[in-house]
């Protein structure tokens, strides 16, 4: 995941400075974690931190350094320098970062490297995603039960497939229970900009949109609609604190899952620069990685349970619907998937055969817009 950023210019003065942030001096392999935003973010590298501290209490033997705010086209030094302060082990957090990332493998093949998001690999890479599609549905259904307009709305950083499958998740859930519902998307093309983001948000709120979703690091989307009643989902973290009336819920993401597995799974010896080649996490509801929460403990927001118990969907009302969903997706094997077609695009075209249901793959490589999705929507195909 993630672009470049300006905030990047100060990490490359850490790189001369050699200012990286450590603990556990006595450790006996040393990883190294590439951040694209500062964290305290609040979102993508927050919950990332959080996830390397928490790995870093569980997994003994392991030490860590982070580099923040580097920009995606010129994580090159920051991988070298990395590697030549003693890290075994990187993991490069942003999607941006892929060929980079591939690149350093080949440079240093006695290291190992992970890289969020990605998808190419190498002897010594390998790859792993926390991924929010499924928790999209669920907030979609969500929206589309309470909204008034019918027009929702999305903030969306780059139009990359992760944020298009995202996009369209969210406004597959609505349509599942409000068929005329729409889904206005604006583009910031940045994943750390309050500023872009706070714009979109006040644009779409302009246009009607009374319910928003979005990808940005950060809680402005959420402090924008709260000031105008707006509803919204909280994203990466728990957002419900900036908007108490009117965060509905949210995507969480819990990294520490992926992260604690590796380690032990590299202090263990079962992970090597030789090994990793097959190595890909995607890991989603039912490996516990991510979860759809207003908090840790309410799938819901409280406040919103009665509405969403009011609201049917035939004989079955959309709270019963979501738990339902929510239950088949957290099971070892899911017998319900929202990309399990008959899926067509907006323009009507068959995207998803009737009884198949997208594989990893064809998830991270997706370019199509659902139907009910509205705004511009880069390489879409014919």
């Amino acid at each position: 995941m993630k672009n470049g950023i300006k905030l990047g210019l100060a990490a490359l003065a850490l790189v001369g400075t050699g200012l990286v942030t450590s603990s556990a001096q006595n450790a006996k392999i040393k990883a190294a974690f590439i951040y694209i935003g500062p964290v305290g973010d609040y979102g993508w590298t927050y919950a990332h931190e959080q996830a390397r501290l928490e790995m870093q209490k569980a997994v003994p033997g392991v030490e860590s350094i982070t580099v923040e705010s580097v920009p995606e086209g010129q994580a090159g030094p920051f991988l070298d320098k990395v590697v030549k302060d003693g890290a075994k082990v990187v993991f490069t957090t942003s999607f941006g970062y892929m060929d980079g990332t591939l690149e350093a493998a080949k440079k240093y093949p006695d290291v190992i490297f992970a890289h969020a998001s990605g998808y190419k690999r190498n002897p010594n890479m390998a790859t792993y995603m926390a991924d929010f599609y499924q928790v999209y549905y669920l907030n979609g259904m969500m929206a589309g039960a309470l909204t008034k307009s019918g027009k929702l709305g999305y903030v969306g950083a780059f139009p990359v497939s992760e944020v298009k499958r995202h996009i369209n998740a969210f406004a597959m859930g609505a349509r599942a229970v409000n068929p005329k519902a729409t889904v206005n998307v604006r583009w910031i093309n940045a994943w750390f900009n309050p500023a872009a983001a706070k714009e979109a948000a006040e644009a779409l709120i302009s246009e009607g949109v009374d319910a928003m979703a979005f990808t940005e690091d950060t809680p402005t989307v959420v402090q924008t609609a709260d000031k105008k009643g707006v509803l919204s989902f909280g994203h990466y973290t728990p957002m419900g604190q900036f908007g108490p009336k009117t965060v509905v819920s949210g995507q969480i993401v819990d990294w520490s899952k992926i992260y604690i597995d590796f380690m032990k799974n590299v202090v263990a010896g079962k992970y090597t620069s030789k090994n990793l080649q097959d190595v890909d996490y995607w890991w989603l509801l039912s490996k516990k990685a991510v979860k759809v929460g207003y908090d840790d403990k309410n799938v819901v927001n409280p406040l919103f349970v009665d509405a969403l118990k009011a609201k049917m969907v035939g004989k079955v009302s959309v709270y019963n619907l979501i738990m339902t969903r929510l239950a088949q997706m957290s099971k070892a094997k899911p017998n319900f998937d929202p990309y399990t077609g008959p899926i067509k695009d907006r323009k009507g075209v068959v995207r998803v055969a009737a009884g198949k249901t997208l594989n990893p793959g064809e998830l991270t490589s997706l370019e199509w817009a659902a139907p009910g999705v509205v705004g511009q929507w880069e390489n879409e195909p014919k």
